[in-house]
Protein backbone atom coordinates (compact mmCIF):
# COMPACT_ATOMS: atom_id res chain seq x y z
CA UNK A 1 0.00 0.00 0.00
CA UNK A 2 1.24 3.57 -1.13
CA UNK A 3 1.47 6.49 1.34
CA UNK A 4 1.46 10.07 0.94
CA UNK A 5 5.19 11.36 0.83
CA UNK A 6 6.26 7.68 -0.29
CA UNK A 7 7.64 7.79 -3.73
CA UNK A 8 5.21 6.26 -6.09
CA UNK A 9 6.42 2.65 -7.46
CA UNK A 10 7.80 2.66 -11.00
CA UNK A 11 6.54 0.80 -13.55
CA UNK A 12 6.11 -0.20 -17.07
CA UNK A 13 2.91 -1.03 -18.67
CA UNK A 14 1.40 -1.60 -22.04
CA UNK A 15 -1.25 0.76 -23.41
CA UNK A 16 -4.04 0.60 -25.12
CA UNK A 17 -3.53 1.22 -29.05
CA UNK A 18 0.09 -0.58 -28.49
CA UNK A 19 3.34 0.55 -26.98
CA UNK A 20 3.92 0.87 -23.53
CA UNK A 21 4.42 3.50 -21.08
CA UNK A 22 6.67 3.92 -17.90
CA UNK A 23 5.58 5.62 -15.38
CA UNK A 24 9.24 7.71 -14.94
CA UNK A 25 9.10 8.99 -18.42
CA UNK A 26 6.71 11.31 -18.01
CA UNK A 27 8.30 13.77 -15.19
CA UNK A 28 8.57 16.54 -15.16
CA UNK A 29 4.66 16.54 -15.22
CA UNK A 30 2.14 15.40 -12.72
CA UNK A 31 0.31 12.19 -13.07
CA UNK A 32 -2.71 11.35 -12.10
CA UNK A 33 -3.01 6.93 -11.79
CA UNK A 34 -6.42 6.02 -11.63
CA UNK A 35 -7.27 2.16 -10.68
CA UNK A 36 -10.28 0.70 -11.54
CA UNK A 37 -11.46 -2.68 -11.16
CA UNK A 38 -13.12 -3.51 -15.22
CA UNK A 39 -13.63 -2.16 -18.41
CA UNK A 40 -17.26 -1.14 -19.87
CA UNK A 41 -18.85 -1.07 -16.37
CA UNK A 42 -21.28 1.08 -15.15
CA UNK A 43 -19.57 2.91 -12.32
CA UNK A 44 -15.30 2.38 -14.46
CA UNK A 45 -16.94 3.48 -17.68
CA UNK A 46 -18.43 6.97 -16.09
CA UNK A 47 -15.16 7.40 -14.52
CA UNK A 48 -13.08 7.00 -17.41
CA UNK A 49 -15.70 9.40 -19.63
CA UNK A 50 -15.15 12.11 -16.64
CA UNK A 51 -12.01 12.15 -17.24
CA UNK A 52 -11.70 12.48 -20.24
CA UNK A 53 -13.79 15.18 -20.52
CA UNK A 54 -11.32 17.44 -17.83
CA UNK A 55 -8.49 15.71 -19.82
CA UNK A 56 -7.67 19.47 -21.30
CA UNK A 57 -7.86 20.87 -17.71
CA UNK A 58 -5.61 18.68 -16.34
CA UNK A 59 -2.94 18.96 -19.10
CA UNK A 60 -3.58 22.92 -18.64
CA UNK A 61 -2.64 22.05 -15.18
CA UNK A 62 0.38 20.30 -16.14
CA UNK A 63 -1.02 16.67 -14.79
CA UNK A 64 -1.16 13.30 -17.09
CA UNK A 65 -4.26 11.09 -16.46
CA UNK A 66 -3.48 7.32 -16.59
CA UNK A 67 -6.35 4.78 -15.92
CA UNK A 68 -5.01 1.06 -14.68
CA UNK A 69 -7.07 -2.07 -14.70
CA UNK A 70 -6.63 -6.00 -14.90
CA UNK A 71 -8.24 -5.83 -18.49
CA UNK A 72 -6.25 -6.67 -21.75
CA UNK A 73 -4.94 -4.12 -24.02
CA UNK A 74 -7.97 -5.92 -26.47
CA UNK A 75 -10.34 -4.94 -23.46
CA UNK A 76 -9.28 -1.64 -23.45
CA UNK A 77 -9.13 -0.78 -27.32
CA UNK A 78 -12.68 -2.10 -27.07
CA UNK A 79 -13.38 -0.40 -24.12
CA UNK A 80 -11.63 3.28 -25.48
CA UNK A 81 -13.26 3.35 -28.95
CA UNK A 82 -16.63 2.39 -27.90
CA UNK A 83 -16.63 5.34 -25.10
CA UNK A 84 -14.29 7.89 -27.02
CA UNK A 85 -12.13 7.89 -24.23
CA UNK A 86 -8.90 9.85 -24.31
CA UNK A 87 -7.17 8.83 -21.56
CA UNK A 88 -4.64 6.31 -22.30
CA UNK A 89 -5.46 2.95 -20.40
CA UNK A 90 -2.63 0.31 -18.70
CA UNK A 91 -2.96 -3.12 -18.88
CA UNK A 92 -1.59 -4.65 -15.41
CA UNK A 93 -2.66 -8.20 -16.43
CA UNK A 94 0.10 -9.60 -14.14
CA UNK A 95 -1.26 -7.43 -11.51
CA UNK A 96 1.89 -6.62 -9.66
CA UNK A 97 1.20 -2.85 -9.70
CA UNK A 98 -2.15 -3.44 -8.47
CA UNK A 99 0.07 -5.35 -5.46
CA UNK A 100 2.51 -2.58 -5.66
CA UNK A 101 0.29 0.10 -5.32
CA UNK A 102 -2.33 -1.59 -2.53
CA UNK A 103 -5.60 -1.94 -4.71
CA UNK A 104 -5.58 -5.36 -4.86
CA UNK A 105 -8.09 -6.25 -1.90
CA UNK A 106 -10.47 -8.76 -0.63
CA UNK A 107 -14.12 -7.21 -1.45
CA UNK A 108 -17.61 -8.32 -1.01
CA UNK A 109 -20.62 -8.02 -2.80
CA UNK A 110 -24.03 -10.06 -2.43
CA UNK A 111 -21.89 -12.14 0.86
CA UNK A 112 -19.19 -13.15 -1.45
CA UNK A 113 -15.84 -12.54 -1.10
CA UNK A 114 -13.44 -12.31 -4.09
CA UNK A 115 -10.30 -10.35 -4.70
CA UNK A 116 -10.52 -7.66 -6.77
CA UNK A 117 -9.16 -3.68 -7.86
CA UNK A 118 -10.68 -1.25 -5.36
CA UNK A 119 -11.66 2.12 -6.75
CA UNK A 120 -8.36 4.38 -5.97
CA UNK A 121 -6.67 7.37 -7.48
CA UNK A 122 -3.27 8.82 -6.85
CA UNK A 123 -1.71 12.12 -7.49
CA UNK A 124 1.88 12.40 -7.70
CA UNK A 125 3.77 14.92 -8.38
CA UNK A 126 6.50 16.01 -11.21
CA UNK A 127 9.33 14.28 -8.17
CA UNK A 128 7.58 11.61 -8.26
CA UNK A 129 6.11 12.17 -4.64
CA UNK A 130 2.98 10.87 -3.61
CA UNK A 131 0.84 14.08 -2.74
CA UNK A 132 -2.71 12.32 -1.90
CA UNK A 133 -4.65 9.15 -2.37
CA UNK A 134 -8.04 8.70 -2.75
CA UNK A 135 -9.21 4.90 -1.25
CA UNK A 136 -12.71 3.49 -1.96
CA UNK A 137 -13.47 6.25 -4.77
CA UNK A 138 -17.58 6.72 -5.28
CA UNK A 139 -17.49 8.34 -8.74
CA UNK A 140 -20.02 11.29 -8.67
CA UNK A 141 -18.10 14.48 -7.76
CA UNK A 142 -14.60 12.59 -7.43
CA UNK A 143 -12.23 13.63 -10.90
CA UNK A 144 -13.66 17.63 -10.43
CA UNK A 145 -12.02 16.93 -6.10
CA UNK A 146 -9.13 15.61 -8.18
CA UNK A 147 -8.91 18.85 -10.84
CA UNK A 148 -8.99 20.75 -8.15
CA UNK A 149 -6.27 19.52 -6.21
CA UNK A 150 -4.05 18.61 -9.36
CA UNK A 151 -4.77 22.59 -10.69
CA UNK A 152 -3.28 23.83 -6.56
CA UNK A 153 -0.21 22.20 -7.28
Amino acid sequence: MVDIGEIAPDFTLPRDGGGILTLSSLRPDNVVLFFYPKDDTPGCTKESIAFTQHLDAFKAAGTQVIGISKDTVAKHDKFRDKHSLGVPLLSDAEGTVCEDYGVWVEKKMYGKTFLGIERTTVLINESGEILHVWRKVKVPGHVEDVLNMAESL
